[in-house]
This record gives structure tokens, sequence and C-alpha cells, in this order.
């Protein structure tokens, strides 16, 4: 009987060594490929070539992710909005025209957008930002909207509505900008579609301040609110408005998103992986967000944009 246990210990333990060598050839064999190449050629005589592998990381290309060059389609349908708001006073042509005159003067595509009746969807990219911006600045101030007229822009603490960037800074209407101010029904919406716009334009913030789009004290701030109205009554989903939302607000603010994708990069995650409520929070895309931002990373050379002004 001892001979008898003698002999399966023995048989367990040679079992046990031998899945040991095993183990560790499979492992020599994975470790082996992973590192070279082999190339074998059968010729006359018989050679084994091995070659050491290499391995280079890409640089993630961030301006082509963040703001691609081809751009980015508005879901939203522009019609005659250009024309309207230039007959209703919103933008004097006059003072529009001599604006860009200063900036090498419109295209035709801006002409287009600005006097045309039967446009399309919009192609936004790094060179119209600036002229859509002032466009849908101009539509979130005229377009008559709850959130003009009972939201944190009537607080009395700040002396009135006309008194921020987005309406004092509007010097290019026909007479005041508050002569116009929530005026007009540019945008038409249901209930429901007011209500969407009031919950997403409070989780969408701007980093040239620390306030949300449900509080347009500035260029930005008014422009995407028109923007947010106009997907809206075209029926954008919540989900679909906050990413054209990040993906507009990258356009015009080209520094802090390059240098936000960069902050999410260094933490494994690609910008396209990005949830878009998650980084147009205060969190990330406020002013004091950013400035957290910019503790961990050096923000890249100016790409220009992000000024509050015409």
């Amino acid at each position: 009987m001892e001979t008898r246990n003698q002999h399966e210990s023995i048989s367990s333990e040679w079992a046990k060594q031998y899945w040991r060598v095993a183990a560790l050839v499979v492992l020599g064999i994975f470790l082996f490929n992973y590192f070279f190449s082999v190339e074998y050629s059968i010729t006359p005589q018989f050679t084994l070539v091995i070659h050491r592998k290499t391995y280079v990381r890409e640089t993630p290309n961030f301006e082509e992710a963040v703001f691609p060059q081809e751009g980015i389609t508005l879901p939203v349908r522009w019609g005659d909005l250009g024309k309207q708001m230039v007959e209703a006073g919103v933008i004097d042509k006059d003072k529009f025209e001599a604006l860009y005159i200063q900036r090498g003067g419109l295209d035709e595509n801006s002409k287009r957008l600005l006097y045309g009746e039967n446009n399309g969807t919009i192609v936004m990219n790094a060179e119209n930002a600036g002229i859509l911006l002032n466009l849908f600045w101009a539509l979130g101030l005229g377009t008559k909207n709850d959130i003009l007229e009972t939201g944190p822009m009537q607080n009395p603490q700040y002396g009135g509505a006309g008194n921020f960037a987005s309406t004092g800074g509007w010097t290019i209407a026909k007479g005041n900008a508050m002569d116009h101010y929530s005026r007009y029904s540019f945008i038409r919406l249901t209930p429901e579609q007011q209500q969407l716009v009031e919950m997403v334009s409070k989780n969408i913030y701007r980093p040239c301040c620390g306030n949300s789009t449900y509080f347009p004290d500035c260029n930005h701030g008014m422009a995407m609110l028109g923007l947010l109205e106009l997907m809206a009554a075209e029926g954008v989903s919540e989900a679909g408005m906050y990413d054209i939302a990040l993906q507009v607000n990258s356009y015009w603010f080209p520094d802090t998103y390059l240098t936000i994708a960069k902050y999410f990069e260094k933490r494994g995650v690609d910008w396209k992986d990005i949830d878009a409520k998650t980084a147009l929070g205060s969190a990330y895309s406020s002013a004091q967000g950013y400035q957290q931002i910019l503790q961990e990373v050096e923000p890249p050379t100016n790409q220009g944009g992000g000024g509050c002004g015409i």
C-alpha cells in the first residue's frame, strides 16, 4: 500500500512539473512572437530569419477629431431666417456688411444665409464659425422665448437685461439691441420643445464665463440658445442636441476643447467616446472648470476663437 501511495505521489508531482513546463513554453512562445517576427525561406538551404518587432504609438490628431477640417452638418434648416432678421432690424445689413468688409467681405454662402430664402442645412467649419456665431447670436437675441423673459437675464440684481455682453454688445442692429430683445416669432416651439430647450440649456456651459446657456449673458450663450431653439423645432433629440452643441462649442473655442481632449486622452478616453453632456458641464466647459484642467494639461498654440464681441 505504501509503495502504491508513493507511486501516486510521484505521478502527481510529475504531472505538476509537466504543466508548469508546458505553461512556461506557451508563455515563452507568446513573448517571442510579441517581440519578434519570424520569416521562413525555402531555398536549397533552409533559412530562418528573426526580426525584432518595433511598436510606435500614433500621436492622436486632436485637431481633426475635435473640429474636423471638412466641417460638421448642423441638423437644422436655415430657410430664410437671415432675411427675416434683416427685415425685422435685428441685423442691420449695412452695418453687418461693413463689419465683414474689414474681414475680407462676405462670401457667397454667407450672403445666401443672410439674404436667401431656401437655405437647407448648414455645414459649419473653422472658416465660417465666426459668422455663424453672429447669425445665431442675432437669432437667439431676437427670438421670443421665456428664457429671455423670465430667466436669469431679468434678475433685478443685474440692473436689467440690457447690461450684458449679449445685449449691449450687439451693435449691428437697427436702433438699440433691446428694441429687438425676445420680440419676434422666428422660431415657434411647442410646450414640450420649450421644456427641452430649458432643460438642455441649463447643462451647456461655455469657457468664456461661468454661466450656462440658460443665462445667455454673452454672445456664445445667446448664439447657443438660438441654435438650441432651432434644433428643438426641427425635432432633434436631447442627446443629439448635446452632441451638436459640443461640436459647435469646439469650433467657437478651439484652444479650450483641444486642451479638454488632451485631458481626457491622458485618462485613456478618446474624444469620439466622450459623453457630450459631461464635457459641456461646468466641470469642464465653464471658465472655472477649464482653469482646473489647465493645471494638468498644457494648452495648445493659439487656434483663435473665443472672443465675446462681434
